[in-house]
């Protein structure tokens, strides 16, 4: 009942009571890794779905995703020490020159509730620092995010960077944003191109399992 409880909490994006449901049950003794698996996981694949159907809007999912974040931040510890891993590591930024930051957080928020470990950069992340991520943060995922077409060319040059250091074969790398399209990313041999914030856990599931 708990769980379900924190289900609808989660959908309806009620932070109080998703606060309430988690901490109820963990005191519960209810296994840290079945919460997961079993509630948040499908919690947030039932927000991403709702919003391909067009029964959800940037507002409503970025609720749910806030909601969502209550409870990963009350799980974490436990989660920890009980050993679960997360599926990935992913550097997460918005590139060098732009300062816009909502849909990387959205993104950032999808992420981390479909149970990928996210390294927020921020925003005006140069191409060294996503490298930087890689070779020195254990990140094997970079994704990154753009609002403008004069800085959309920024994400070439940490795909050239991945090149140059001899990693690109050994990082997954996604964009998304406003100005991108699919040729845009063919162009610049990303791996994949997010359309939203909905798709970019289930673009990159996909890439894994490949």
């Amino acid at each position: 009942m708990t769980l379900n409880i924190l289900y609808s909490g989660i959908i309806d994006g009620d932070q109080s009571l998703v606060d309430d449901a988690i901490k109820k049950a963990l005191g519960q003794s209810t296994d840290p890794e079945k919460i997961l698996r079993e509630c948040l996981l499908p919690a947030m694949q039932e927000v991403g779905d709702r919003f391909e159907k067009g029964e959800f809007y940037i507002p409503e999912m970025m609720i749910a995703a806030r909601a969502m974040q209550v409870a990963l931040d009350e799980l974490k510890p436990f989660l920890v020490s009980s050993g679960v891993t997360p599926i990935a590591r992913v550097a997460l930024g918005t590139v060098k020159g732009d300062l816009h930051s909502i849909g990387k957080n959205l993104v950032g928020m999808m992420l981390e509730g479909s149970g990928f470990e996210v390294l927020d950069l921020g925003v005006d992340v140069s191409p060294e620092r996503f490298l930087e991520a890689v070779q020195e943060e254990g990140a094997s995922i970079i994704a990154m995010s753009a609002l403008l077409t004069t800085t959309m060319q920024r994400m070439r040059d940490a795909i050239d960077a991945l090149i140059a250091s001899g990693l690109r074969d050994d990082v997954t790398v996604i964009v998304g944003g406003a100005p991108l399209t699919q040729e845009f990313a063919d162009m610049i041999s990303a791996d994949a191109f997010g359309t939203d914030a909905a798709a970019a856990p289930r673009l990159l599931k996909e890439l894994l399992e490949e």
